[in-house]
């Protein structure tokens, strides 16, 4: 494959690990820079304490992930934005395909990541919203060894779910993850057509899995 689909920042890894790996059953009224804050601890202290997350258990790192991934975050909405415009053109089942393929990419690109979180802590800065806002960004900093890392969320609330917010992008050095990969699966696309680019997807899901 001509292109690698990977972000190139660390920092993404850890970013969508505190997300996607967060507990079911969150508290529907919660505010969403308590949600981040939440999550962010909770899991930083199960990676702290699980012996076979830091040993790199690759396997166990992606199942946890996919068990928890679909509530707190938007797949749908993620994928439809990173493919961009002719999402609106694809056919059901290749929708159904791309948001397979996109869940898998990130999913295993950052499992194999897990193993070097160890000493790192995020701060929560203050949410900058109105009670009523349907969309926000809450900032963060990932700090450890040395500088800070910016980590940043867009979080939407979430229809037909009292005030539960679900994630749908991510904001790492000032780089949002879906703009990212739009770019990337933007020249697929147009070298390759819809079906090139679920090729291109699934090669690289495969290529993945081996050395997992």
């Amino acid at each position: 494959m001509r292109r690698r689909m990977v972000v190139a920042f660390p920092a993404i890894f850890m970013g969508l690990t505190l997300l996607l790996t967060a507990p079911l059953g969150a508290a529907s009224d919660e505010a969403p820079d308590a949600l981040i804050r939440r999550l962010s601890t909770e899991v930083l202290d199960g990676i702290k304490s699980d012996p076979a997350i830091r040993n790199g258990d690759v396997n166990r790192i992606i199942a946890l992930v996919d068990r928890r991934i679909m509530p707190n975050v938007d797949f749908p909405r993620m994928t439809a934005s990173a493919v961009g415009p002719q999402w609106r053109q694809a056919s059901p089942e290749q929708q159904k395909r791309l948001q397979e393929e996109f869940k898998t990419l990130l999913v295993r690109t950052y499992a194999g990541a897990l193993a070097q979180v160890s000493d790192q802590t995020i701060i929560v800065k203050p949410l900058r919203a109105a009670a009523d806002d349907k969309e926000v960004v809450v900032r963060t900093e990932v700090r450890g060894r040395g500088d800070p890392i910016q980590l940043d969320y867009r979080l939407e609330r979430t229809p037909g779910q009292g005030s539960g917010w679900q994630i749908y992008n991510l904001n790492v050095l000032g780089v949002w993850l879906v703009e990212t990969y739009r770019s990337q699966f933007a020249q697929e696309i147009s070298a390759r057509g819809l079906d090139g680019l679920i090729g291109v997807l699934n090669e690289r899901n495969k290529s993945n899995a081996k050395k997992g």
